[in-house]
């Protein structure tokens, strides 16, 4: 009897230990299927200098593996729809992944399937490789932000991070800003969640939604869960830090709602456990992250990831583009009043 086994990634860079995880994966069943983003999906999540290996490339190298028996490119960030229409026995990721945080998991185990993690093999990482290879870039870049004076230099980096989201990531910001537009227009809600200076952006945004933000219109319903001090320190103390924003989105999420997750290095565990449960409750989920935060694009609907490692940075741009996202739903409503 045959048993599928399905793994997903983006595979860009592939290296020994993808191919031990591949191989112990192909161990739980007789066919092993593997999903890969698309280029489209892949500089979603990593950005426009990614990927280095196209899709079609990609997929050759995989599928010249003896393990793999079928490799199949999607288009969306998360490989939820092809999972439920492939309806493995068994899901595998890396064990950078949590069980709770695996897309799919839910919906494996309810059709009686199995969901592992499986450690990775000490030693190999895609993102160590490029590190390295772009090592010597790196400190010509530094070099040259030194020969300046701080000013300058932050304000050329701010510049920089901007021209690039200009020119490589417009799309991104209208179909976050679709998604969001979407969500009014059906009497849904957004909620909202970060750590921090995010915390700050979450209330920042919600704010422009439920007062205005330039156009005279109606109050949209936006709640950021990062306010309700009673709520905050109550579930904290009564469960964990990583499910002070989740149990309010279990409490008061809806289908057809939609998150805003901000997390400027994508791994805040608070926020990814908010995302999924979003996700199980049926809300859509826009992300907003920076450069290295793969873990956290790869969970949403959609998501800009500003192509930097800075905070400072990282949040500049984060507010920049939710007040672009305000403008849409501005001119939306502006129209409709008109």
């Amino acid at each position: 009897m045959e048993k599928i086994v399905f793994t997903n990634g983006c595979f860009d860079i592939v290296h020994a230990g993808h191919i031990d995880l591949l191989t112990r994966a192909r161990g739980f069943g007789t066919r092993l299927i593997v999903g890969i983003n698309s280029d489209a999906s892949v500089r979603m999540m990593k950005g426009a200098d990614r990927p280095f290996v196209g899709q079609d490339d990609r997929k050759a190298l995989l599928i010249g593996l003896r393990v793999v028996d079928e490799v199949i490119i999607f288009d969306e960030l998360t490989p939820e729809k092809l999972i439920e229409e492939i309806r493995p026995n068994v899901l595998v990721k890396g064990g950078d992944w949590k069980i709770d945080e695996i897309i799919g998991a839910d919906f494996v185990r309810a059709t009686g399937g199995e969901v592992f993690s499986l450690p990775l093999k000490d030693g190999f990482s895609s993102t160590a490789l490029i590190e390295k290879i772009r090592g010597l870039e790196n400190i010509s870049a530094m070099q040259s932000l030194t020969a300046k004076t701080s000013t300058e230099s932050s304000l050329n980096e701010h510049i920089s991070v901007l021209q690039t989201i200009l020119r490589t990531q417009t799309g991104e910001i209208e179909a976050c800003a679709k998604l969001i537009l979407e969500t009014f227009e059906s009497g849904r809600k957004v909620f909202l969640c970060g750590n921090g200076g995010s915390a700050a952006d979450a209330q920042h945004i919600a704010a422009e939604f439920v007062g205005r933000y330039e156009a005279e219109r109606v109050a949209l319903p936006a709640i950021a869960l990062t306010t309700d001090t009673s709520a905050l320190t109550a579930i904290t103390n009564d469960y964990d830090f990583d499910r002070v924003f989740s149990r309010q989105i279990e409490a008061l999420a809806q289908a057809g709602d939609c998150l805003i997750a901000i997390s400027t290095s994508g791994n805040s565990s608070n926020v990814i456990s908010a995302l999924m449960t979003a996700r199980l409750k049926g809300c859509k989920v826009v992300g907003m992250t920076g450069a290295t935060g793969k873990k956290l694009a790869g969970l949403c609907d959609a998501c800009i990831a500003v192509p930097s490692e800075r905070t400072a940075r990282i949040q500049e741009a984060h507010i920049t583009i939710a007040h672009i996202w305000c403008e849409f739903v501005d001119a939306h409503y502006s129209e409709s009043l008109g």
